[in-house]
């Protein structure tokens, strides 16, 4: 199991707050993809890397009670958090290995998972397997393009941005071209013996007002979570003052009261089918 989890994630780790952050956040772009895709009300669907089920939910919700949605997760605190999710069934296995029959779902669904796999191509694969005749595979991978959080102060971005990279990559030993292979979805999705479809980029935008759950994202999924004082020692002293001061809620220029401030992030979803 280790050797497919270069981000060590495992059966009893847990980043449930975060995931839950970033799936409230994102929710209403998610709501429209999964009306965008057309399901029949007694659809079968996997949510592969369910997290904490809020988009599991969705689904279900979307769909009604005639529809089978299933989540899966490796981490069990992940779906202890889930339970509340309904109309839903949920099981704890590892995407790269899922362990369903063939043709059973008519949608697997995953979102920022193959990221966490040192083989997606077989993953994929196993994916492909678990579709019914004329079924799909949809996958969602934030980050393709740079995020913008400092719309003021690009140079401040491009530094907070390389720095998250080189932590990740100092925790985990990883190269370049590890982080960097998810950059080619359609040819992982083209190498499993899958047909890719629509792709489609979306733009996440956040200005004045702001959200409870745009808040939250930020605050603690972004500035503790991701950024915080880990990030300290791949910054200059100045980088790091300028983004302590922006991140700051007692700073007169945090970024979350500013009357410019001006987020942009991506999504970009693949549908493919075998």
């Amino acid at each position: 199991m280790a050797l497919s989890r270069p981000l060590a994630d495992a059966p009893y780790r847990s980043y449930a707050g975060k995931l839950e952050q970033f799936a409230r956040f994102i929710a209403p772009e998610l709501r429209s993809v999964f009306a965008e895709l057309g399901l029949a009300p007694h659809a079968r669907v996997l949510d592969v890397g369910c997290g904490v089920g809020i988009a599991t939910r969705m689904v279900a919700n979307l769909l009604g009670d005639e529809a089978q949605v299933v989540g899966v997760d490796l981490s069990l605190p992940h779906l202890h958090a889930a339970r509340g999710a309904g109309r839903v069934g949920l099981v704890q296995a590892d995407a790269a290995n899922l362990c369903f029959r063939d043709a059973t779902f008519d949608l697997v669904w995953s979102c920022n998972t193959l990221n966490h796999l040192s083989d997606p191509v077989a993953a994929l694969r196993a994916m492909r397997a678990a579709l019914r005749p004329a079924g799909r595979v949809v996958l969602a991978q934030s980050g393709f393009l740079p995020e913008m959080y400092f719309a003021w102060d690009a140079p401040l971005d491009d530094a907070v941005r390389r720095a998250c990279h080189e932590y990740y990559r100092e925790r985990y030993g990883l190269k370049v071209e590890d982080t960097a292979r998810i950059r080619g979805l359609v040819g992982l999705l083209q190498r499993a013996g899958l047909r890719v479809g629509r792709v489609k980029t979306i733009a996440v935008e956040r200005t004045q007002p702001l959200t409870e759950a745009d808040r939250a994202y930020f605050e603690e999924a972004i500035f503790r979570g991701t950024w915080g004082e880990r990030l300290r020692p791949f910054l200059t002293d100045g980088e790091w003052q300028a983004l302590c001061h922006y991140t700051d809620p007692a700073s007169a220029d945090y970024c979350l009261d500013r009357e410019d401030f001006h987020h942009i992030q991506t999504l970009t979803v693949c549908e493919a089918r075998a």
